[in-house]
């Protein structure tokens, strides 16, 4: 057998912890999917006896330790990325083990435990990745030098990791419909909200124009009074006739309408309110108004085009036995056996490629822009339907592309908002996963001894 890394791929990520495993990703990286893949190497052998670099709680980080971290990252470092120096890449692989080891103390805490078979499942996942069976990993593992209790042991600790994180990080991020309507209207760099329709009740009392201080100051305290009965739950029917007298209709409800029907001072108070709710009392040029929430439904705003693409691919991973430039030309021989019509993208797909799409002959489905990493999606955009690109470089490995499709689809409101929810939590958890790492690594007792060598 080569002495080809293996690779592994843990089930369930919620999303994009960066930097955090030893590596992210695939080549799709859409708005609900992410996977992580690590890689086992041997260890790494150190000319100098081994040495504590760092005491965390008083647990300790060794060079050896270090060091294998270090080679990690460099053997999985993306294609096209400048690299650091491996004296920077060790002191990222340090800080990485700093944080992994903080977290792993939270989570033994925390009470969280890994079941043996959470881990036999994930051993099974990484056996099926690298096209083996349960027997075969072990005795790649044994042939590495790899012992398979330190290799299972690496699986239980990133799944309690994930779990950690999905605990105390992924259940405490939302999304509320205005950070949505928020984000489309950033988007569509209109000022009113779009595609939502609101049926607000309210009381105004007129302020006229040649009105004293005294007169504007009494009108202001009568409808802090209207606004604060409101809240309690007064009957907001009544307290518009009372306040206003008993000729206003329907109560003062002005009727379901699209938002961008009603003045922006309005829509601003109440957009982020809920059924029921009062805002106000709110100054306009014409008084003081109260509003009261009747009816609130997501309208359906115009639908947006967009292009999709269907593609496929072949992807050959960069691995210690295959370099960049035997990749790339293995995969002109292949295109060029497709172009005499030798064989089938397909065939070669299911026969070649590395990833998870080989089964369906590296079909990729439907893809709007920014679902894949942007080296491969700007190849694929440029590629005429039934045309085979040149080999591609990206950062998970060598590709070649083949576009079947290409198509306008209406995107519906409902999908754009289920797209930018998408897009914000993505954002968010990431956000919030930086300041929950910072935050346990402050709380953290780390001692630095001795640099890593």
């Amino acid at each position: 057998m080569n002495k080809s890394a293996i690779c592994f791929f843990l089930p369930r990520v919620p999303f994009a912890f960066k930097a955090v495993l030893l590596s992210w990703g695939l080549v799709l990286s859409g708005f609900n999917f992410v996977q992580a893949q690590t890689t086992m190497v041997k260890p790494v052998i150190s000319r100098s006896a081994d040495f504590i670099v760092a005491v965390v709680n008083s647990e300790p980080i060794t060079n050896n330790e270090v060091q294998q971290q270090r080679t990690r990252m460099e053997t999985q470092w993306p294609e096209g990325m400048p690299k650091p120096s491996s004296q920077e890449l060790a002191k990222q692989a340090l800080n990485q083990l700093i944080n992994d080891k903080v977290q792993l103390q939270q989570a033994r805490e925390s009470g969280i435990r890994i079941e043996e078979d959470a881990v036999d499942l994930a051993e099974a996942s990484v056996a099926r990745q690298n096209r083996m069976d349960k027997d075969q990993l072990r005795a790649k593992l044994t042939q590495e030098g790899s012992s398979l209790t330190a290799f299972r042991t690496q699986l239980r600790n990133q799944l309690i990791l994930t779990r950690l994180r999905e605990r105390e990080v992924e259940a405490q991020v939302r999304i509320s419909e205005n950070e949505v309507a928020q984000f489309l209207r950033d988007q569509r760099g209109t000022p009113s909200p779009m595609g939502v329709d609101l049926n607000l009740a309210m009381l105004v009392l007129p302020v006229p124009e040649d009105s004293t201080e005294a007169q504007i100051t009494a009108l202001q305290a009568r409808a802090d009074t209207a606004a604060r009965r409101a809240r309690t739950g007064e009957d907001f029917a009544k307290l518009v006739n009372e306040f206003m007298g008993d000729t206003v209709p329907n109560g003062g409800a002005m009727g379901l309408r699209p938002s961008e029907r009603y003045p922006t001072l309005f829509v601003d108070n109440t957009l982020n309110l809920k059924v029921g709710d009062i805002a106000g009392p709110i100054r306009s040029g014409a008084g003081f108004h109260v509003l009261k929430v009747l009816e609130k439904r997501q309208g359906e705003a115009p639908p947006v085009m967009v292009t999709q693409t269907r593609a496929r691919h072949i992807l050959l991973r960069i691995r210690p036995d295959l370099t960049q430039s035997q990749a790339q030309d293995q995969l002109q021989k292949i295109k060029q056996n497709i172009s005499s019509e030798q064989t089938t993208f397909a065939a070669m797909a299911r026969e070649y490629s590395q990833d998870g799409s080989a089964m369906s002959g590296g079909d990729l489905g439907w893809s709007s822009s920014g679902q894949f990493v942007p080296e491969f999606e700007q190849v694929m955009n440029r590629l005429p339907p039934n045309q085979v690109s040149e080999p591609l470089v990206s950062r998970f490995g060598v590709h070649l592309i083949e576009v079947t499709e290409r198509r306008e689809v209406p995107i519906s409101a409902s999908e754009q908002r289920e797209m930018a929810r998408n897009v914000l939590r993505e954002k968010k958890l990431d956000e919030a996963f930086t300041t929950w790492q910072e935050d346990l690594r402050g709380r953290a007792f780390v001692e630095m001894r001795d640099a890593p060598q």
